[in-house]
Parts: structure tokens; C-alpha cells; sequence
């Protein structure tokens, strides 16, 4: 397995690994350590189908189901597997006023993967079946270097305060309300931490996400534009990779240390993406800060 850095701070290319063989426990190690150095880690040329891509994820943790495996609609996809296209149940592109494809808008806001559940996501591995000619590039923040650049007297003012993430807070912002998942009775807003130490490099980290409302303990309004600037701080160009995908691209990224973003496409053109997510082991209150 070889490491080629992509960006400064983070991100890596991995080379002579077959994401879709089995995997001696030393490999697993060495993946660990690379998601633990670099936190995105981008595999070309992998050859997974959805029972592969997940034996992979399985290696890393627990699976979390996605939202939509509540769907009581007919799914393209098996309920462990995150359906990140355009296509419909049917493989069809998705009409305009489809509420799934409303509901995914909000993947362009800046986000971590899961940050609105109690346990959150640890890891996502998201892997490219087909891709339009231009457009829908992934955007990674790198919220250790973010960490790290801030002033200390922010460092100082944000360090042990908790934000209360919410799914349908993040959905409100683009105007969607209409929650498709029975979120509203089974994901409540829940607390985490604003500063989290990770746990394989030993770095603190920001925790950000549009999912973010707001901070307990102050006004509504002033945590809010407090998350807003941490947020416009963290996503600085220098702070951020852009992925531009090809088909067979295999993308792991480390959401307790990173935020992402989804960027336009044709949506004319067929995106097929598929993602299997991993549960972190707890809340980000029950750890060390």
C-alpha cells in the first residue's frame, strides 16, 4: 500500500490496494493509521459492487443505516447502502420536484456525516459507479489545520462549548421542511461537542456542520453567528480539498475531523454514488475533549 499527500495539510492517494479482496488484519491497521494522518483517503480504480463496498466499511466499525432506510417507499438500493445519485427507485434520473432530490440539496451545505445522532458517524467510504462529464466534486474541510490556525483567544471561548445539531435545522436552511424520514419523532436535536480531541492522532479538532443550530448556554442568535464564523474560518481554501471524481473512485473520509460538501452538477446527466457509513463508538459528550 503506498501514500502519495494531495494537499498540504491532509488527504491522501492510495495506490496497490484492492478495496474489494479480503483484508489481512495488518492492511486494516495501515488503513487506520492512514485515515488517522491524512483523514480522506481517495482509492482509484477500485472494483466494488454494493456487497463488496460493504465486507470493505465492515473492517471499521459498525454500520449506520441511512436516513432513507426508513423509506416506506421502494428503495434502488439495499438499506444499509446511502443512495447518493439522481436516479430514481427505478434507475431513472429523478424528476425536478422529487422530494429526495430536494432533500439532498442539503448535501451542499457544509456537513459531517451524522453529527444530528446521539453516536455519530465515524467513517464514510463513498464510491463512484457513474459520474456526469463536469460538476459534483466533493469538498473536504480539514477542521485539525482549522484547529490549529485559530486565535487563541477563540480557542479559548470555544473549547468546552456544546451545539446542539439537528437534521431538520440543516434542511430549514435551504427551505425544505417537509422531512421525509420520520426524523422529527426519531432523530431529536441532540448535543456534541464544539471541540473534540480525535482519538487516532491525538489532534483537537473543531466538530462543525450545518447540522449545527445552535450553542447551549448562549442566545440563539449569537451562537448562531458564532457557528457561522467558525464555519466560513474552517473552510478557507487552504484548509480544503476538492475531489473530482472518475468512475471506480473509492473516497474514505474521517467525519470526526473533516466537513464536506457536494457541489452542481447536470443534473440531465446520470451521478451514482453510493455510501456505506460507520458508527462512532459514542456520544462526543461521553469522550475525552
Amino acid at each position: 500500500m503506498q501514500l502519495r499527500q494531495l494537499h498540504p495539510h491532509f488527504v491522501a492517494e492510495v495506490s496497490d490496494l484492492a478495496a474489494g479482496r479480503p483484508l489481512p488484519s495488518q492492511t486494516v491497521r495501515a488503513i487506520w493509521e492512514a485515515i488517522d494522518r491524512y483523514a480522506v483517503l481517495v482509492l482509484r480504480n477500485q472494483q466494488l459492487d454494493d456487497e463488496r463496498q460493504l465486507s470493505f466499511a465492515r473492517h471499521f466499525g459498525e454500520i449506520e443505516a441511512p436516513r432513507s432506510a426508513r423509506a416506506t417507499t421502494k428503495r434502488r438500493l439495499r438499506p444499509e447502502i446511502s443512495d447518493i445519485s439522481n436516479l430514481d427507485e427505478n434507475g431513472r434520473l429523478r424528476a425536478d420536484d422529487d422530494p429526495r432530490r430536494f432533500d439532498q440539496l442539503g448535501n451542499r451545505l457544509w456537513h459531517t456525516d451524522g453529527s444530528f445522532r446521539r453516536v455519530p458517524a465515524a467513517l464514510s467510504m463513498l464510491y463512484a459507479h457513474k459520474v456526469p462529464s463536469s460538476g459534483g466534486e466533493t469538498e473536504f474541510a480539514d477542521m485539525r489545520a482549522a484547529w490549529d490556525t485559530l486565535p487563541d483567544h477563540i480557542k479559548a471561548e470555544v473549547e468546552h462549548l456544546v451545539a446542539v445539531h439537528d437534521i431538520a435545522y440543516s434542511r430549514g436552511q435551504i427551505g425544505f421542511t417537509q422531512l421525509l424520514f420520520g426524523e422529527r419523532e426519531v432523530l431529536p436535536a441532540v448535543p456534541q461537542r464544539l471541540v473534540r480531541l480525535h482519538p487516532g492522532s491525538g489532534r483537537k479538532t473543531l466538530y462543525l456542520a450545518a447540522h449545527a443550530s445552535h450553542i447551549l448556554a448562549r442566545p440563539i442568535s449569537e451562537g448562531r453567528l458564532m457557528l457561522r464564523d467558525l464555519i466560513e474560518f474552517a473552510t478557507q481554501r487552504e484548509f480544503v480539498y476538492c475531489h473530482t471524481w472518475r468512475p471506480s473512485d473509492l473516497v474514505i473520509w474521517d467525519n470526526r475531523c473533516t466537513m464536506h460538501r457536494g457541489r452542481p452538477f447536470d443534473e440531465g446527466q446520470t451521478r451514482d454514488l453510493r455510501r456505506v457509513t460507520t458508527r462512532d463508538t459514542a456520544s462526543t459528550l461521553d469522550q475525552v475533549a
